[in-house]
């Protein structure tokens, strides 16, 4: 334990250095050396994130530490945001990159559900991972006003990890409700591009197109069955 706690500080140390001295280097060529204690400081928000998601890959057999993702992955994100506007002098940046605040925090459940083999984290993955990726479509485009279609993100990522669920944990019923919610959510696509939407050709193909989908998805659920379960498993019930 004390030589992987010598190793996790000595390479977290290696890494802040190196990230330290491309920024110095980086800004030297461009001639703000005399800005770059300033201009780096994000560097110190970056190192608080890496000290929260290095940890899990060091002491791998506490899975319980993959939890620190949770935190660790917004606060990285948020350290190279900063990193970006400083630098780039641009701080508008962060206007358009916000989202990508929700979309780690949906990385980390994904990352926990791996770690910690925890398929149900999925469902708050795809939840807010979804979420996020409309989120940074909106803030990169300004159609805030495509949420009127897009709502429909929630049960479609509500449906998809139910699905995905089900047809691995050989839950038939589990995968049906699952594919209830994606069909729903096609329904949803249909409709409110047509009454939202309808001068759209590219909205007024996807609706349709992805109820369709949804059809073939719902016909495969209904003439798909488990497998057989192992005889190990056959004896305990």
């Amino acid at each position: 334990m004390e030589k992987k706690a010598s190793l996790f500080i000595g390479i977290f140390l290696l890494v802040l250095g190196v990230l330290a001295l491309a920024g110095n280097l980086l800004l030297s060529a461009r001639g703000l050396a005399f800005i770059g204690s300033f201009t780096l400081w994000p560097l110190l928000v970056v190192a608080a994130g890496l000290l929260f998601v290095m940890p899990p890959f060091f002491f791998r057999r506490i899975r319980g530490l993959s939890g620190m993702a949770v935190p660790g992955l917004p606060v990285l994100t948020t350290g190279a945001i900063l990193l970006a506007c400083t630098l780039s002098g641009n701080w508008s940046l962060w206007a358009k990159l916000w989202p990508l605040e929700v979309i780690a925090i949906g990385l980390a459940f994904v990352f926990m559900t791996i770690w910690m083999r925890l398929i149900w984290l999925l469902i708050p993955a795809f939840l807010v991972g979804f979420t996020g990726l409309v989120l940074q479509f909106c803030a990169a485009t300004g159609l805030w006003a495509s949420w009127a279609v897009l709502w429909v993100v929630e049960p479609l990522a509500l449906g998809l990890a139910l699905l995905i669920i089900g047809l691995v944990k050989h839950y038939h019923t589990l995968a049906i409700v699952g594919g209830g919610f994606c069909a729903f959510a096609g329904l949803g696509v249909a409709a409110s591009s047509f009454f939202a939407a309808s001068d759209s050709w590219l909205l007024n193909l996807i609706g349709p197109g992805f109820v369709l989908a949804m059809g073939v998805l719902i016909l495969f659920l209904g003439f798909w069955r488990p497998g057989k379960k192992s005889g190990t498993e056959s004896q305990a019930h």
